[in-house]
């Protein structure tokens, strides 16, 4: 029974722990995302090791998984060895130098003596109580305080009593041993109690980060964990008592020496605010970039796209006046865009001092030129009436736009997007409306290159294609062919390239594989895309926070993705979204301007980045992503913008001078397709309705004026028919036919009667007839085309009241018939009587 009970109490022993185990927090990245390893080699070969967590390389080693072989001479820099997860090796002679004494590992090894090192660790890690599921820590650890009303839960972000708002750290990149960190940033006291007795402190995780994945794990993460490290002592910043809603500003200064870091990498960086019994009240984390002087990693070839779009403004719609045309915007959103502090202004200065090559949609120079030649805006978007607007005040900020972007692309390579950057999958997809509209596009693509060129006096490259975040297959490959277009822009979620040794283990990797005879697929990350799509930070003070969270962010990711194959030549293919943020392009300039001073990234050209394209595989159609799929142009929208298009070449053919109006309404249904559209679908379908409304109140403004009855009076006569030209432009290519329902009646002589109208006018038109007979008529009247006779608007009907002849000159006829008549019967009676006398007489 004894040993029943020993059992009994073992297995429930056995349980609590592994109870403890399972709710306890994530543990140490190191423990959690394996650093990444190549596959392994064959003998001797000289490659680098992961398992010291900073990759280096000298002498061939055998393939042991724990060694990490070095590159060049020693630097004088500390030598001391860095223990890891792995088994730990001594730097001896390492090329890539360490800062300072290595960090304890985060091992089940017993505590360090006192005084060694610099932290004091508990037998199971930081302060970790294993008798509870939460880690507890009663110096400077974490803790869960049920008898207070703030700091009960740090798993949870939202639990935390204060918030942290790390505002600037400096330098970005840690490349001497001989400095300072310093951090600065803001504590607000968001919760309903006074905050008492607090500091602020700062952690470093106790080894770079070895994957990519790794960092999205730590970034997302909200509670304190054994990876975060512990707080480094002496470096804090007291509090002052901060009531419900007070803020209060920090500045730390750290000792590079102090954060005991290893080798290369990115590293875990954590900013906290914790009470006198360790108690979290709130946290902020970055990464922190170090790359030592000397070290010796290929860099990474790095193509900077840098894309200038914007949402559609600029309405079909124009306003003519004796000397001028003014085009129609829907709103004066630009105006701000292209002024001062403007998100398109800022756009083009942070990227005039970068090695970017610019991608813009011709769209947006051409209404930046028609903006600065003077423009009207319409008092309700859609509007149909060009006399309904007011001037627009944005002519001179974007005329200054132009000639900052002018400046900013001169020397660097520049592509022309297809003519509003149109919706490629959405194209594909919708059938016999996106085959209908391919002429179209290609024709506004070839004028759009044409706009690029004139207006920034460069020869734009305009064969890329560009779809919907990057996801191609077989239907958009097709559809950008047969724009003509050579290069799409695709994410590696969507292309499978043939290269198999380079990319063991998915190590980024960009470059080029070929689709078929004609396409080519450029491979982008779509990490670094995500990032920064998703991150919107300020350009001003507030908006520091998120900008410095995500320049750190950016360079982790680039430089753990050097880790992956320090040694080995790759590129990186960056393509931000297409309207990037102010602070997010200031965050992606300075990424890359700091991982190019400190020698990990390299600028190269998208030319070079697209060179030697290895075969290449699209993924089946069913793996196109769903939100991609659910935001795309409905079809039957392609289908409308298609019957515009008809439409369009009819009313071409009334005009006078068809050309400027069939430019700005082809214009305006190359907007109606922007791939700028998704996400908004009602202004997508506002702006579309405004083009098809547009082009119904232009071709419904030339019409025949009703009327009701007329009289023809003769056996010849004509009859007026009023023609109404509310266009802005002559009226010609048009003619008036006029049918009779009793033509044994009444006959039209002209079979069709030319008409010419000025602009804004209307004209009388008269049709000769030819009566035969008295009596009522139902004439109907209908415009023509004259180039195919086709029916032009809607018929009028009318009746014509014949009266062929008089009705007093057909009496006097009848009378005078009678008369007539009557004399013919006096001579013949007379003619009878004078030959039945004669015989008598003579007898």
């Amino acid at each position: 029974m004894a040993r029943d009970g020993r059992c009994a109490r073992a297995v429930v022993a056995t349980l609590v722990a592994l109870s403890a185990v399972l709710l306890a927090p994530i543990p140490p990245v190191a423990a959690s995302v394996p650093p990444y390893r190549p596959a392994q080699p064959p003998s001797g070969a000289v490659l680098p090791s992961y398992a010291a967590g900073v990759p280096s390389r000298g002498a061939a080693l055998p393939w042991s998984g724990a060694g990490v072989p070095s590159r060049g001479a020693a630097l004088p820099w500390s030598g001391a060895g860095v223990r890891s997860p792995g088994p730990a090796l001594p730097w001896s002679g390492a090329a890539v130098p360490s800062y300072g004494p290595a960090p304890p590992s985060y091992g089940d090894s017993p505590p360090a003596p006192s005084g060694h090192g610099r932290r004091d660790r508990p037998r199971h890690g930081p302060g970790q109580d294993t008798r509870q599921g939460t880690p507890q820590d009663t110096r400077h650890g974490i803790s869960q305080d049920t008898r207070q009303g703030i700091g009960q839960d740090t798993r949870h972000r939202g639990s935390y009593a204060v918030a942290v708002r790390l505002a600037s750290l400096g330098p970005a990149v840690l490349r001497r041993p001989d400095g300072e960190l310093t951090l600065s940033g803001t504590v607000v006291n968001t919760s309903r109690h006074r905050v008492t007795g607090a500091r602020v402190g700062v952690r470093t995780g106790p080894a770079a980060l070895g994957t990519r994945s790794g960092l999205a794990l730590t970034a997302g993460r909200t509670a304190l964990v054994r990876a975060d490290g512990e707080e480094i002592p002496h470096h804090t910043h007291r509090l002052p008592s901060l009531p419900p809603g007070a803020a209060r500003d920090f500045r730390l200064r750290v000792p590079v020496a102090d954060l005991r870091l290893g080798g290369a990498g990115a590293y875990g960086l954590t900013v906290h605010v914790a009470r006198a019994d360790g108690a979290v009240l709130g946290l902020a984390r970055t990464f922190l970039p170090v790359y030592p002087d000397g070290t010796a990693f290929e860099p990474l070839r790095t193509a900077v796209l840098w894309p200038v779009t914007d949402t559609p403004h600029m309405e079909a719609l124009t306003l003519r006046t004796p000397g001028s045309v003014r085009p129609v915007f829907r709103d004066d959103a630009l105006a701000a865009a292209f002024a001062e502090g403007g998100r398109l202004r800022r756009l083009v200065e942070t990227g005039a001092r970068q090695p970017v090559t610019w991608m813009v949609d011709p769209d947006l120079v051409a209404q930046a030129r028609a903006m600065a030649d003077g423009y009207r805006v319409a008092r309700t978007p859609g509007a149909t009436d060009p006399r309904h607007t007011t001037a627009g005040r944005g002519g001179r900020a974007a005329a200054d736009w132009l000639a900052a972007l002018k400046r900013a692309v001169r020397g660097r390579d520049v592509i022309a997007l297809p003519y509003a950057d149109p919706d490629l999958a959405s194209l594909a997809r919708a059938g016999d409306g996106g085959e209908a509209l391919a002429g179209l596009l290609r024709r506004a693509s070839r004028a759009g290159k044409d706009v690029v060129d004139r207006e920034l006096h460069v020869d734009a490259r305009a064969d890329v294609a560009w779809p919907a975040g990057g996801a191609v297959d077989a239907g958009i490959a097709a559809y950008a062919e047969r724009l003509g277009l050579e290069t799409v822009l695709a994410s590696g979620d969507g292309v499978r390239r043939s290269s198999g040794a380079l990319l063991t283990a998915g190590a980024t990797d960009d470059g080029a594989a070929t689709l078929g005879a004609r396409l080519t697929a450029l491979t982008h990350d779509t990490t670094i895309a995500s990032l920064l799509a998703r991150s919107r930070p300020g350009t001003g003070a507030a908006g520091a926070p998120g900008r410095l969270a995500l320049r750190q962010r950016l360079l982790a990711e680039s430089l753990t993705a050097v880790r992956e194959l320090p040694y080995a030549p790759r590129a990186l293919v960056v393509v931000p979204p297409r309207r990037m943020s102010a602070g997010a392009a200031r965050a992606l300039a300075e990424a890359v301007s700091e991982g190019r001073k400190a020698g990990w990234l390299e600028p190269s050209r998208l030319e070079v980045a697209a060179q030697d394209p290895e075969p290449g595989q699209l993924r089946d159609a069913t793996g196109y992503p769903v939100a991609l799929r659910a935001s795309e142009l409905p079809a039957h929208t392609l289908a409308a913008v298609a019957r515009d298009e008809r439409r369009l070449r009819t009313l071409s053919k009334v005009l006078s001078d068809p050309g400027g109006t069939a430019a700005s309404a082809h214009a305006a249904m190359a907007r109606a397709l922007s791939t700028s559209w998704r996400g908004d679908p009602a202004g997508a379908r506002s702006y579309r309705r405004g083009v098809s409304r547009y082009l119904s109140a232009s071709i419904d403004s030339v019409r025949l004026v009703p009327k009701s009855t007329v009289t023809v009076a003769g056996q010849s006569a004509t009859i007026p028919v009023t023609v109404d030209n509310g266009l802005q432009q002559d009226l010609t290519g048009v003619e008036l036919r006029v049918s009779s329902s009793r033509p044994e009646r009444l006959d039209a002589v002209d079979r069709a009667v030319g008409v010419r109208a000025s602009r804004a006018v209307s004209r009388t038109v008269r049709v000769r007839v030819r009566a035969h007979a008295n009596g009522p008529v139902r004439l109907t009247a209908r415009l023509h085309t004259s180039a195919d006779g086709k029916p032009w608007g809607r018929p009028i009907t009318f009746t014509a009241e014949v009266r062929s002849v008089p009705s007093g000159a057909v009496a006097f006829v009848a009378g005078g018939v009678g008369l007539i008549a009557l004399a013919a019967t006096f001579r013949l009676r007379r003619a009878r009587a004078r030959g039945g006398g004669a015989p008598g007489a003579g007898g």
